[in-house]
């Protein structure tokens, strides 16, 4: 497996990783629980998924870059 689908496979297991720390977050809400760590629970999955997606949106844009610099 290339580091391409290793990267994607991990971006979609942290979109499941935010989705739960999100319900987790509603959850607490809901029972009016004023627990912090709840709330940066969901921001470690957010921030990671913020790299990895922009690193996947970049690349199809710095592979052409590199081809128009080496034509």
């Amino acid at each position: 497996m290339d580091w391409n689908m290793r990267l994607r496979q991990f971006h979609r297991w942290l979109s499941i990783a935010f989705t739960l720390a999100v319900v987790a977050n509603i959850v607490a809400m809901i029972r009016q629980e004023q627990a912090i760590w709840v709330g940066v629970l969901a921001l470690i999955p957010l921030a990671l998924l913020l790299i990895t997606g922009l690193y996947m949106f970049v690349q199809p844009y710095a592979a052409k870059w590199r081809g128009m610099r080496r034509a």
